[in-house]
């Protein structure tokens, strides 16, 4: 669908991380913009999914909060997503005092026939809704939706210090770089089976020196994220210090330990230790 992807473009930072995998979002992710007299909050929040582990469970929390403390809900479907997808969300969305616009997502991808009928079936199933068409990845449009956003915004006075760009610490981009570099390194079970956790992250002036851990749950998927003679944890820690380096606008010198944590994704415990939030 593109959520993080046209979050980012709404921003102007690249503040979420973006694969083609589903479930690349796993928290709820604030992008900040702010302006002479206006500041917007965008919460970017992972798909909605049908939980199987605690972590999901959780995931689906974050999507969840944003039908009730939002003020504007932007719904993001593409031209290729199906229409009973997310059923039971969408009842909900329906149902939410929000201003709700539709945002449909990868129109480069199709014609003008195919999204005139994407749009009357959209006004069908949600009619009080907005429909805005775009292409993140082409920027069109996106204008369009960023006045829209601020026509709609209600006075109050700003959340967040005007030069705030997001809610997150710096520890938690890392730990995203490097779980997206495992998203588009590995294939399979792997990436949703992997958490990061950062150990150490020192900051002068002109250097930062950071050590993080990824968490797997077996060993045979500890010994797929080193490779042979340790070559795969090395790209990933490459890849990933380059991205860093960039983020933060610094030199880094980047160390990558792998451990075993078994069915890491079902312990309340240790979800809560990597920032997750769970109803009890």
């Amino acid at each position: 669908m593109g959520k993080s992807t046209l979050m980012n473009a709404l921003v102007g930072e690249r503040i979420s991380i973006i694969t083609s995998k589903a479930q690349t979002t796993r928290h709820r992710i604030m992008g900040i913009v702010n302006g002479d007299d206006f500041q917007i909050v965008y919460s970017d929040t992972p798909g909605v999914l049908k939980p199987h582990y605690r972590l999901q469970e959780s995931m689906l929390e974050y999507s969840k909060s944003a039908l009730t403390d939002a003020d504007i809900l932007l719904y993001v479907t593409d031209v290729v997503d199906s229409f009973d997808k997310n059923k039971d969300f969408l009842e909900k969305v329906k149902h939410t005092d929000s201003h709700v616009i539709l945002v449909i997502n990868k129109i480069d991808l199709s014609n003008q026939e195919t999204l005139e009928e994407l749009v009357a079936k959209w006004r069908e199933i949600l009619p009080h809704a907005e429909i805005i068409p775009v292409s993140a990845t082409e920027k069109f449009n996106i204008d369009v939706l960023f006045k829209r956003i601020k026509e709609l915004l209600p006075l109050s006075p700003p959340f967040f210090e005007k030069d705030a760009l997001t809610d997150k610490p710096a520890r938690f981009f890392v730990t995203e770089i490097i779980r997206e570099k495992i998203l588009l390194n590995y294939e399979k079970e792997i990436p949703y089976s992997v958490e990061v956790a950062v150990e150490q992250f020192s900051e002068s002036k002109d250097f930062i020196r950071i050590n993080a851990v990824i968490f797997v749950e077996r060993d045979s998927q500890k010994g797929i994220i080193i490779g042979h003679r340790g070559k795969s944890l090395k790209k990933i820690g490459t890849e990933a210090r380059i991205d860093i380096e960039a983020f933060f606008q610094k030199k880094v010198y980047l160390e990558i330990f792998v451990k075993v944590e078994k069915d890491w994704r079902n312990k309340d415990k240790k979800l809560k230790g990597f920032g997750y939030q769970l109803n009890s």
